[in-house]
């Protein structure tokens, strides 16, 4: 079973999948609170197949990655300990939200 939402985290600084990545995947209520759905670390490619249920309904949600414990590991400097990723799901199909890491910047986009 792949879960609805997905992660796929990438070091461009090393050149390789970062792996052993904290990921906190949260629904984000209409009060602004969260909650968790599921926690996970990233596997030797740096992916995240299994981070909640296969179904989301509509909403928004967030990732969450702990990036100081990746650094620390890979003796990396770390200005952005924790990397956090809000983004919206509007209809059923699969969301998949990669993470590119370096120690000074990071960037996302909307993946397949």
């Amino acid at each position: 079973m792949t879960s609805a939402i997905t992660t796929h985290v990438l070091d461009t600084a090393l050149g390789r999948p970062a792996a052993g990545v904290p990921v906190r995947l949260s629904r984000i209520d209409a009060n602004e609170s969260s909650v968790v759905l599921a926690d996970a670390i990233t596997d030797g490619d740096g992916r995240v197949t299994d981070l909640g249920p296969d179904q989301v309904p509509a909403g928004t949600y967030q990732l969450r990655f702990g990036t100081a414990a990746y650094y620390a590991a890979t003796g990396q400097e770390c200005f952005y300990p924790q990397v956090s990723v809000t983004f919206a799901v509007t209809d059923r199909r699969h969301h998949h939200v990669p993470l590119l890491l370096s120690p000074f910047a990071y960037s996302t986009y909307r993946g397949s």
